[in-house]
């Protein structure tokens, strides 16, 4: 891809500029060579659609520090463009940048739920919740056409699968609640929906594609309303950004009928840590020395943490501050802080397949 390095702000885009992958042998730089005398304006860049040839479709996961052990991302990439997202640097193994490739290169996997079944028919599965929205959002825009989440629930239904979504979206959301509902009834599901901020400026250039906050409420009101358990993640906390919003979230997601909460304090893994610093130097210029101080404070003197137990909780002071007003603001709104809420997995029944004989019940 072209590099895109003059570190300004585009509509509807986080990252300010789109470095070079780590695994790339290759570095071009921007030369100012004498012949353009005027400064150019950056032209938008559009989202493009890459088919994801993928074999397999469920990653397992044995982290000591994640809930989960299953997970399926329909996407790679994600439109959301949120600045301080974790999965950027997973664009490297496509050789794409984790700035603005990360955000318009999006690759998708139409053969998803196929791959699904396939694998949920497997002698050897043995269920447990599939996590979905563990590293990209499944809700993105780009869902709204290609529908491959939708085609993972109604599987899901029909095999009777457990499932936990994470999403900031909203919309669809709402255009699922069936599917979400029914699997809900069966105790089947659970939704979680990150909120990271109230203030909409800041959304727009935080996580500029995303759902609005107030629209992320109304879709958490919907699901409870449903039967739906809800769940609401403050995360990434980000010092002097949005910390003072902590209790003020988790009353409006409580409101909204959240019943638990979590939060994470912001992660800067890989190129996430540069990309981050010039968005501030771009957005927040007479914040972001003290914003950094305060990111090094919870990680060990260094912009990330990447141990088993820390790098979800950090360390130091400030960490211990955010622990405690979050623990207390729980305990105020009656949020459950506890182990998930439990699923079904004694229900899980591959249905026959055409031709197969069905079972008979005495």
């Amino acid at each position: 891809m072209a590099v895109q390095d003059h570190r300004q702000a585009q509509k509807g885009r986080g990252a300010v500029s789109n470095p070079e992958g780590r695994f790339e042998t290759q570095q071009c730089e921007p030369v100012d060579d004498g012949w353009l005398t005027q400064a150019q304006e950056t032209p938008r860049l559009p989202t493009r659609l890459h088919v994801d040839a993928a074999r397999s479709i469920i990653a397992r996961n044995d982290s000591p520090d994640i809930a989960f052990t299953q997970s399926i991302n329909p996407y790679r990439g994600c439109e959301h463009g949120c600045i301080y997202c974790y999965a950027r640097p997973s664009h490297g193994y496509l050789n794409l940048s984790a700035g603005l490739d990360f955000e318009t290169e999006l690759f998708y996997k139409p053969q998803a739920a196929a791959l699904l079944e396939a694998e949920l028919r497997k002698s050897s599965y043995r269920c447990a919740p599939i996590e979905l929205g563990s590293n990209t959002d499944p809700y993105q825009p780009v869902e709204r056409e290609l529908g491959i989440t939708r085609s993972l629930l109604e599987l899901m239904l029909r095999f009777r699968q457990p499932a936990r979504v994470t999403t900031k979206g909203a919309a669809l959301l709402a255009r699922d609640l069936d599917l979400l509902a029914a699997l809900a009834r069966q105790r089947l599901l659970s939704v979680a929906v990150s909120i990271t901020t109230l203030d909409a400026q800041l959304k727009r250039t935080l996580e500029p594609r995303a759902a609005s906050p107030q629209a992320r409420l109304r879709a958490m009101r919907l699901l409870h309303e449903a039967g739906v358990p809800v769940m609401v993640n403050f995360s990434p906390v980000i010092p002097f950004v949005n910390d003072a919003e902590m209790e003020a979230v988790l009353e409006a997601a409580r409101q909204a009928g959240a019943q638990q909460a979590s939060y994470i304090p912001l992660r800067l893994p890989y190129e996430v840590k540069d990309l981050f610093r010039q968005w501030l130097d771009v957005h927040l210029p007479q914040k972001a020395a003290h914003v950094m101080s305060l990111v090094q404070q919870m990680r060990g003197g260094r912009d990330n943490d990447p141990r088993f137990g820390s790098r979800m909780r950090g360390e130091g002071e400030y960490a211990e501050v955010l622990r405690q007003r979050f623990a207390l603001a729980c305990r105020r709104l009656g949020l459950d802080t506890g182990a998930r809420i439990s699923l079904d997995c004694s229900r899980f029944a591959p249905p026959p397949q055409s031709g197969e004989q069905m079972g008979l019940d005495f």
